[in-house]
């Protein structure tokens, strides 16, 4: 009975939320532009707002030729000079912690600044909202009847300078509100441990005996937590485990590759999946209908959005355009404006808009993981999509995938090799092989007309990996667990390599 009134109660309380997102849903441009404004007010008298000069920027306009796109890179100096102690340099209130982040493939650290505004305006609202959207959609939901089992990247946080670094998941953890502490599993203690493996034993024999009624985390690993759970177990699937579990939240990764293995341990008719897509930088955007993988941008969360159409990403005619702007079924990269004081900020991830009222995307990759080496112009939604209907079709499953050119050599034609990984091999390679192809040309118009009568490319080589060979890649370089993910596609052969190095048996 008491759990029963808890669940009702936090309901009605977070679904007071949809005002408000429906007045961004009614005025989408305007609350961007009056965000922007607010930003640069409240900017002004930082070094950076000195030095473009905010207090005289009136319009968009005036910003977009004033201030330039930036990349970590062309921000280091700044964030450094913040990790070391000096304040107001380009936010103006203190920041005192940084989200240490590798991204996908780089090795060197990144330190994003996570501003106080930010942690509660966009990183617990972006959470409170997606409840806020999943209750509103699913009047019967019982979520907090129980418990929400999280898998975080967290490690422990190092402090230096009086300014704090660590993975994201530990600053929200360390600044999470009680409430929120009380509906999760398992413990802090256990969510911050650094150690992977150690990590998943102590998860498992933590939440095996709790109420779980949700999941949240990314699907690659978060799969790999469970199929130890039903392991340790000896359990047919996650319902026997946790009988109460009604949804899954997800993101970092596409959930297309593992959407069936998924359906096969979670065999409920009515299971829920919502996605969400976040990052070091920020909360952007909320699945908000239950039978749909499209994802509500939310624009009052302190971030002003900026796009690249990525057919002039890179080049001398490179235009950046705002959302009132943006067109359906183009793939952009996108330029943030943020209460944490990243300004003009490219994240290196690109979406497509499904819908520009309201205004939903779906996340296509990131800029340099993509292969356009022969004019193909191969994102990693084309390979994640053909992978899981190449699945389907040969009834394979896939633990994880990377892809890379074959440079024309001579008269050599190019093509693409594959490094892909099963859990349940198909019954023939050779079929699998040609599948995948045709696939990859019905996803992608550019990739079809350069594999056309093998004109450019020949067809694509694949590579079967042994067993656990991604997880030892991960493992060597330092990434087991949390938000870290394979290099889907590269135009370079650097990962490629690396794994065909590691490589025992290759078919």
């Amino acid at each position: 009975m008491a759990l029963s009134i808890i669940n009702s109660f936090a309901s009605w309380f977070l679904k007071q939320r949809i005002h408000q997102i429906e007045l961004f849903l009614k005025y989408p441009n305007e609350v961007q532009e009056e965000l922007l404004m607010n930003l640069l007010r409240s900017s002004e008298y930082t070094i950076v707002g000195k030095k473009y000069e905010y207090a005289s920027i009136r319009s968009y306009r005036t910003f977009s030729e004033r201030v330039p796109i930036s990349t970590y890179e062309d921000l280091e100096p700044l964030i450094e000079q913040t990790r070391k102690g000096e304040q107001n340099v380009f936010w103006s209130t203190p920041i005192k912690w940084f989200a240490k982040s590798s991204g996908t493939t780089n090795a060197k650290s990144k330190f994003i600044p996570v501003s106080n505004e930010a942690l509660e305006d966009c990183h617990y609202k972006g959470s409170k909202d997606l409840l806020c959207l999943y209750l509103n959609n699913n009047e019967n939901s019982e979520l907090f009847t129980g418990k929400s089992l999280r898998l975080g990247g967290s490690k422990q946080i190092y402090q230096d300078n009086n300014t704090f670094f660590g993975d994201l998941s530990a600053i929200l953890i360390e600044n999470m509100p009680i409430w929120a502490e009380y509906s999760s599993t398992p413990s802090n203690k256990v969510s911050l441990m650094s150690e992977w493996e150690t990590k998943i034993a102590a998860i498992i024999n933590e939440t095996k005996n709790e109420n779980v009624t949700s999941f949240a985390g990314v699907p690659s690993w978060m799969l790999v937590l469970m199929n130890k759970v039903l392991d340790e177990t000896g359990k047919g699937n996650l319902l026997e485990v946790w009988p109460n579990l009604e949804v899954y939240f997800h993101g970092g990764v596409s959930f297309d590759p593992y959407r069936e293995q998924y359906q096969k341990i979670l065999p409920k008719k009515d299971f829920k999946y919502y996605e969400i897509y976040n990052a070091s930088e920020g909360f952007f955007a909320i699945q908000d209908q239950n039978d749909s993988n499209d994802l509500l941008l939310m624009l009052d969360y302190g971030i002003f959005y900026e796009f690249i159409p990525m057919d002039t990403f890179g080049t001398l005619n490179q235009k950046t355009i705002r959302l009132s702007e943006v067109a359906l079924n183009k793939n952009y990269a996108i330029v943030i404006t943020t209460n944490s004081g990243l300004w003009r900020y490219m994240i290196g991830d690109t979406v497509r808009f499904t819908s520009l009222n309201p205004y939903r995307i779906r996340v296509t990759g990131r800029t340099k993981h993509h292969i356009n080496v022969f004019g193909e112009e191969l994102m990693v939604e084309n390979t994640d999509q053909a992978i899981a209907k190449t699945c389907q079709i040969t009834q394979a499953e896939v633990v994880d995938y990377t892809v890379a050119p074959i440079f024309m050599v001579d008269k050599e034609k190019g093509a693409h090799e594959w490094v892909i990984e099963f859990k349940k091999e198909p019954a023939d390679i050779a079929t699998f092989q040609k599948v995948l192809d045709e696939m990859l040309q019905a996803a992608n118009s550019d990739y079809e007309a350069k594999r056309y009568n093998n004109m450019t490319l020949n067809p694509l080589i694949l590579n079967v990996a042994r067993p656990n060979l991604f997880y030892d890649w991960l493992k060597n370089q330092d990434k087991l667990g949390g938000q870290h993910k394979i290099p889907r596609l590269s135009n370079q052969r650097d990962y490629l390599e690396q794994l065909l190095d590691m490589q025992i048996c290759i078919k």
